[in-house]
């Protein structure tokens, strides 16, 4: 049987995952934990798979403890499930964080074939990351520039100091957010905002380290 682990932050979706887990047969529940760091700290070289969320219990990030996990055990596999479409989580993910991403919203015969896939070497990643609504308009009507423009907005920068990360002018950052007002026909650059984060298109709250 797969030694296995699973972090999910969501206790209903926990307990939805690891009654599929059992019920296949295939693999043994070593652990569950709603906080990606604690998981680490039980992780061991026994472990052969972990299906690892992102965003996690007080604000963790998956990705990071995923990133060290693999460091200590390379060959653990470990399949992010989330339901984040940020691209910069698959961007993450596939830099070597994970073995394999899969978005919750696909099905559990799907997750199964994506774990299958990845416990025989294969890494499992889509293209791109799924678009979302964004008022008037969809997620992937924006550049990727005005993504990170809008990352580093919702992080407090100035807009001095997102033209000067990216390169750009200050009178560039300003016509950027403009533009996405005005494709998604929101009232103003905070309705951008926060529909940015409520639908999951940006995640900018999650600690790397404990």
């Amino acid at each position: 049987m797969i030694q296995t682990i699973l972090v999910e932050d969501d206790l209903y979706i926990q307990k939805y995952f690891a009654e599929r887990l059992e019920a296949n047969g295939g693999f043994r529940l070593v652990g569950v934990y709603r906080d990606a760091f604690e998981a680490e700290r039980h992780c061991d070289r026994t472990v052969q798979l972990i299906l690892m969320d992102v965003q996690t219990q007080h604000k963790h990030s998956g990705l990071a403890a995923a990133g060290r996990i693999k460091q200590a055990f390379p060959n653990v596999k470990i399949l992010v499930v989330t339901s984040l479409v940020d691209p910069e989580v698959l961007a993450k993910a596939r830099t070597g964080a994970a073995d394999s991403l899969w978005y919750k919203d696909h099905g559990t015969a799907e997750l199964l074939d994506v774990i299958r896939r990845t416990l025989a070497g294969e890494h499992v990643f889509p293209d791109i990351s799924p678009a979302v609504e964004m008022e008037d308009t969809m997620s992937d009507q924006f550049s990727p520039r005005q993504l990170s423009i809008l990352r580093w907005y919702i992080r407090g920068l100035t807009y001095q100091e997102i033209a000067d990360k990216l390169g750009i002018t200050k009178r560039g950052v300003r016509w950027a957010l403009d533009d996405m007002v005005e494709k998604g026909g929101f009232e103003n650059r905070e309705a951008l905002v926060a529909t940015a984060i409520e639908n999951k298109l940006m995640v900018t709250t999650l600690k790397e380290e404990a």
